[in-house]
Formats: C-alpha cells, sequence, structure tokens
C-alpha cells in the first residue's frame, strides 16, 4: 500500500503499532505529524572538549564513565538533588546536577561505569565546575560516541519510552522516504512579499541543521526558518477564525430593537448606578442585539466588575422583543446563585426566571421542557443540561455564556444550535491577554469593562510561609470579632496517600476546634449533593455560618459582601489566574479585605517570585499576562479543548507581533476571497481543512 504524509505513523519503517501508540501521546497521529515534530533546541557536537579544559562558559560537550550517582543535598536549605559525576580519560572529573527528578528513573538511568555525553552550559559551585540539566546522551563505546561528533544534534520533545536516537532514527527515515510529498501551503505572493522560506526548506533546515549553522538563533527560535513557521502557524489559526467570522456575518440574525423603558425601569430600581464602563459596554451589546447580523461578543472584565448586570440588560431587550434568553453557567452552584441573583432584580419588573441543571426532578424537568419548548418560559439559568438533545426552545433569542473557558467552542455551538440564529453573549471573569484572545476568541467581537464599582478597596494580599500560621490564625480570629467571614481554600477534599497536602477535611475539622466555640466553620466541594452545597452556602450567606473550608467549587461567582478574608492553603499548587479568581470572592462589599496565600516551605526561589506576583498588583490583566508567560495558553484556557489548532512552535508571548501581522493578512485574505475560490487558493484551502479537521464545522470551505 502506498504511504502518504496523511497514513498512520506505525507505517514509517522502524516504527510500528508500539512505538506508534507511544508517539501518540506527543500528538503525532500521521506521518505529516512526526515531520512537524520540531527540536526543542540543539546540542552543538562540532567542538567537544576534555573536561580538564572545561570553562565557565556556554554550550559545552564532554564525554565520560559514571563514576559517582545518587542522592545528595545542596546548601543551607539542604535542597535534595541528583548529581552524577563523570570521568574522562584523564582521570578529571565534573558533575552534573538535576533539581527536577524521579529517583527510581534517575538510579535505574545513570548506573556507575556507563558511558555518557553531557552537553550544556558550564557553571563553577565554589572551586568545582558543574552541569545544570545537561542534554545526556548514552553510548556503548567510542566509536558509537563518535557518530555525532562534528554535527549539531536537535533535541526532541520525548514521552515516556521514545528516547533522542529513536526521534532522531525515525524522522531521518520519515523525511527520507516521504519529503518528496511535502508541498507549499502558502500563497507564494505571501511567501514573496514578506521574505519567508517554503516549508520543505524549512523542515529540512531545522531537522538538519548544517554544519555552519548558528546554533544560539535555533535554540532562541530565530532563524528563517522559524520565522515562517511561526508566521504559517499563526496565519491557518487566524484563517479558520476569519472563515468563522465571516460565516456568522453571511448569515441573518434576529433583530432586537433597544427596549429603553425597560432598560430605565431596571437601572431605576438597582440600589447603586452603573459604571461608565458598564454603560459603554451594555450600549455596545444593545447595538450588537439591534442589528439583524447575529451577534457573537465577549465580554471580558476582571473579578466584581459587574458582568451579569450588563448581561441581565441584554436579556431584557431580547425578552422585550418576544424572544427566550438562556443563561448558562459552568457549574450547579453558580448557576443556582445566578438564578437567585437574577430573579431578585427582575422580580420588580414581573419576570420569572427558571433554573435547569441535572439535578432539577424528573416531573419538574418535564414541566420545564414543555414550557420552553412552546415558549412559556422566557428566561433559563441552568449548566449543560441547557445543550441536552431533548431541551428545545420555542423561540430562543439570545444565548449567555458565563465563563466561557470553562465550556469552549464546541459548547457555545451546540447552544447556539437550539437557537439557529440566536445572539451569542460570552462572558469571562478570567482576564485574557489580548494574544491569547486573538486566537481562541479571533472569531468575537470583544468587549472589555475595565473599571471597578465605586466604594470597593483594593484586597490586601500576604504570602505567608508555614511558620507563620499563628500570625494567620490571630489575624483570622481579629475579622471574625469584627462580625466579618472568611472563606479557607484548599486544592484537595481528602488525604491523598500520594501528596502531602492539607485536605479541605481534615483541616474543617481543626479549623472548628480552633475556633470554637464562638465560630462556626462549614465544608464546602463538589462531591457533596445539590442540595447540601446549596444548604451550606445559604447559612454562609446568612451569616449562620462564620468559616467556609472549601475546594475551589468557589472560585467563580459566589457573592457575600460580608467575606472579608480569603486564606489559601498550598497556593503554589494553583495558576495566577486562578488563585486570582479565588482572591476575587472577598473585597465585594465596603470593608478592607485580605487575601493570604499559605504556601509550602519547600517552594523554590522561583515559585516564590511566582506568587509574589500577586502581592504586589491586583490587576487581573497584569496577572493573566505573567501567567501566559509562565505556564503556557494550554493551561489557562485549555485550548485542547477550546477548538483551536494546537500551537506546536509559535509562541505567544515571544511571536506576539508575528500574529498581529499573521491575523491582519488572513482576514484580508478572506475578505477578498470568502470562499477560498480562487485557483491560487486551492493548496490553502486543502490545508486549512486539514489543520482545523474535527475542531470547527468549516463546511464553508469543504
Amino acid at each position: 500500500m502506498h504511504q502518504t504524509l496523511s497514513s498512520p505513523v506505525q507505517y514509517v519503517k522502524g516504527v510500528g503499532p508500539a512505538l506508534g501508540e507511544k508517539l501518540v501521546r506527543l500528538g503525532v497521529f500521521t506521518i505529516a505529524d512526526l515531520l512537524h515534530v520540531l527540536p526543542l533546541r540543539y546540542a552543538d557536537r562540532r567542538t567537544k572538549s576534555a573536561i580538564r579544559d572545561l570553562q565557565p562558559g556556554r554550550e559545552k560537550t564532554v564525554e565520560g564513565k559514571i563514576v559517582k550517582s545518587g542522592v545528595t543535598f545542596l546548601g543551607r536549605r539542604k535542597k535534595r538533588i541528583y548529581e552524577v559525576v563523570i570521568e574522562d580519560e584523564s582521570r578529571a572529573s565534573v558533575s552534573a546536577k538535576f533539581f527536577r527528578f524521579r529517583q527510581s528513573y534517575m538510579t535505574e538511568k545513570y548506573v556507575l561505569g556507563a558511558n555518557v555525553i553531557f552537553s550544556g552550559d558550564v557553571s563553577k559551585f565554589g572551586t568545582k565546575l558543574q552541569f545544570i540539566h545537561p542534554d545526556v546522551e548514552f553510548f556503548s563505546d567510542a566509536s558509537e560516541a563518535h557518530e555525532s561528533e562534528g554535527k549539531i544534534l536537535p533535541i526532541y520533545p520525548l514521552t515516556e519510552g521514545v528516547h533522542q536516537k529513536t526521534m532522531r532514527k525515525i524522522i531521518a527515515r520519515a523525511w527520507q522516504l516521504y519529503n518528496a510529498q511535502i508541498t507549499a501551503s502558502l500563497p507564494e505572493n505571501i511567501i514573496q512579499s514578506l521574505e519567508l522560506l517554503d516549508i520543505w526548506t524549512c523542515l529540512h533546515d531545522l531537522h538538519f541543521p548544517a554544519e555552519d549553522a548558528d546554533v544560539e538563533a535555533l535554540n532562541s527560535g530565530k532563524t528563517k526558518a522559524h520565522r515562517t513557521l511561526i508566521f504559517e502557524e499563526f496565519f491557518f489559526l487566524e484563517l479558520g477564525l476569519a472563515l468563522r467570522r465571516q460565516s456568522y456575518k453571511q448569515n441573518e440574525g434576529l433583530s432586537h430593537p433597544c427596549a429603553e423603558n425597560r432598560r430605565s425601569d431596571f437601572r431605576a430600581h438597582l440600589p447603586f448606578e452603573l459604571t461608565a464602563a458598564q454603560k459603554r459596554v451594555g450600549d455596545e451589546i444593545a447595538k450588537d442585539l439591534h442589528s439583524n447580523l447575529p451577534m457573537n461578543r465577549l465580554v471580558q472584565g476582571d473579578v466584581g466588575s459587574g458582568k451579569t448586570l450588563v448581561a441581565i440588560e441584554a436579556a431584557l431587550q431580547v425578552l422585550s422583543n418576544a424572544h427566550q434568553v438562556a443563561f448558562m453557567a459552568p457549574t450547579e452552584l453558580l448557576a443556582e446563585q445566578h438564578a437567585a441573583n437574577i430573579s431578585q432584580l427582575l422580580k420588580p419588573l414581573g419576570i420569572e426566571v427558571a433554573l435547569l441543571t441535572s439535578s432539577v426532578k424528573a416531573a419538574r424537568r418535564k414541566e420545564m421542557l414543555s414550557m420552553l419548548a412552546c415558549g412559556e418560559l422566557g428566561f433559563v439559568v441552568g449548566t449543560h443540561a441547557l445543550i441536552q438533545g431533548d431541551v428545545q426552545f420555542a423561540k430562543l433569542g439570545l444565548a449567555i455564556i458565563d465563563e466561557q473557558h470553562r465550556f469552549g467552542v464546541l459548547q457555545r455551538a451546540a447552544i447556539k444550535q437550539k437557537g439557529g440564529d440566536c445572539d451569542i453573549l460570552v462572558m469571562t471573569a478570567t482576564p485574557i491577554p489580548r494574544t491569547l484572545a486573538m486566537t481562541v476568541y479571533g472569531d468575537l467581537d470583544i468587549s472589555v469593562l475595565d473599571e471597578m464599582p465605586k466604594g470597593r478597596k483594593e484586597i490586601v494580599t500576604k504570602l505567608y510561609r508555614e511558620g507563620m500560621r499563628s500570625k494567620l490564625y490571630k489575624g483570622m480570629q481579629m475579622e471574625l470579632e469584627r462580625g466579618r467571614q472568611v472563606y479557607v481554600v484548599y486544592p484537595l477534599i481528602e488525604e491523598s496517600e500520594k501528596l502531602d497536602l492539607k485536605n479541605a477535611s481534615n483541616m474543617a475539622e481543626e479549623l472548628a476546634a480552633h475556633f470554637s466555640p464562638g465560630f462556626r466553620v462549614g465544608l464546602l466541594h463538589g462531591k457533596l449533593k445539590s442540595d447540601e452545597k446549596d444548604s451550606v452556602m445559604q447559612q454562609f450567606k446568612a451569616g449562620e455560618i462564620h468559616m467556609l473550608v472549601s475546594t475551589t467549587v468557589i472560585e467563580v461567582g459566589i457573592d457575600i459582601p460580608n467575606a472579608s478574608v480569603m486564606v489559601i492553603e498550598h497556593a503554589e499548587r494553583f495558576g495566577l489566574s486562578q488563585l486570582h479568581q479565588l482572591r476575587g470572592r472577598v473585597g465585594r462589599g465596603s470593608e478592607q479585605s485580605y487575601c493570604i496565600m499559605m504556601a509550602d516551605y519547600k517552594l523554590s526561589d522561583d515559585g516564590y517570585a511566582r506568587l509574589n506576583v500577586m502581592t504586589e498588583t491586583c490587576d487581573g490583566f497584569k496577572i493573566a499576562e505573567e501567567d501566559l508567560k509562565i505556564r503556557g495558553p494550554g493551561e489557562i484556557l485549555g485550548t485542547r479543548q477550546s477548538g483551536i489548532p494546537e500551537l506546536r512552535v509559535a509562541n505567544l508571548v515571544r511571536d506576539a507581533k508575528i500574529l498581529s501581522h499573521a491575523k491582519e493578512i488572513a482576514f484580508d485574505l478572506i475578505a477578498k476571497d470568502p470562499q477560498l475560490s480562487e485557483p491560487q487558493h486551492k493548496n490553502l484551502k486543502e490545508t486549512l481543512s486539514l489543520r482545523w479537521s474535527g475542531k470547527l464545522h468549516l463546511a464553508e470551505i469543504s
């Protein structure tokens, strides 16, 4: 059978089913995927140093036998490290130190007498030289070691059971057999105008760098080949988003003229005035709703900026035009709170709000589904239950999706299908850096609530070590005695054998004992039944529970103005954006509030530096930028589930300018050729379908 680039990777000679299964963990399914696994970095083997000649500095390569291997402890803090010492023929030695390791793996790998090559930067510790986390390659004899001499070796990403030599061998073989099938993906005019390389040259130069290549440029991703692939990756991402946006704009939507009297009545019943930002964003949404083009708008707003009020005004405009509104939240707890709050705000206007979650009893569910299907029920709040197959709307006019990053593109499409041409309003309290918004939400119009309600004080944020726990408890006691309430958040519900972490269940008992008899402690987590969670929250809201011990189930949306202290245990286990969300549960009233992050005493200096970002700013957008640099987009928004192709080469922080340029060119191209029907765009169309395969409904180009 003739193999092509789209054939399964197992058909490459030397791969087979077993290795093919392991490669899937690297996102390698096809031969094309294998050829697009680019090196993480490069080891310069063009010059080899004798150990006795080593000097501190950049990229050195040495070889020798392992004479010492094992766990040791470093410095006054007795940091646990794994050290490997090698010795060459001259009896000179040098050590390699590993700060991140699994002991069983290292013991099995670094056996005494094994022949190894170390490549990396050389540094000095006291009077001795050392490598820190060098690239390591094992060899059986001198002839095998000399195979790599005089070369720049690619260092590929690996997965368990796959070694560097294996990756190099199968990529070289795949290239030899299939490189002739690699065809141009970018139009020639774009390649020429931007002075890019063709895709074949890019892949060849990165997998098999020339002997005179600039290793520094290769390792920093600044070669012409890197720049081309980064642009190409962003270009096809933005091309797909441009097509999706184009398809929205081609459809005729519902027009909902603005009902100014209803809006005025609603605002008149509020005990406060909307901020200028809320009014501005409200006007942007009202204009979209009035238009006969479908609305697809994202509202970004920091914690407590008042997104829900903006959403309610949008709902009023749609309800006033005899259409239905669905409000989807990621958790039952949040859906229940939204339903209660929105009901209270709309009660003076005579508008009923229903709640549909998986916990709704069968008889009530059946009744609600019937009312939705015939149009008797105008406003429904719910969870994923709203996109189940048996839920039908008579005339869905607006779908509001809260905490969009918890859902993703596919759920957004599912709720839209319930209403055909309904308008979509998505909201997030997770501030999203501009570069990330341009990728995940490139098909949406974006509004930003950049102003907080008057009277809010900035939350005082502190980072405490374990030794400061008595100080923490004194501060909590003072706030409780002032009549305030406290959150204590843990990453675990129950004790784990694998992780040495405090857990919510045990600590709820400990805190209850410490603060009794004057103050009552409640426990809240995702494993509780809906009515149990509701009971705990109602008691906390009513002030009957003074301290709420919880897991991250309270991360978003919970609104208790009297709570003034947020304690986050094992803060090092959370991302910065998640910490910012948790901090946002306090500071919702006029009193001074506090967020105390408790961190493990074993935490590294880098770890403390990361958490200190939280103590320096309450600006969610600045925190999000830092989080993006540290964790990358995949962890922040779950891009693997978000419905966009994964980025292999491009870096959203480093390559922001290229992203902006790629977006401009891609959107301009779709504006000129909406169906990609021009002959010169044939390859473009095929590559786009391949990149977005299974990610989106792009029927317009199929």
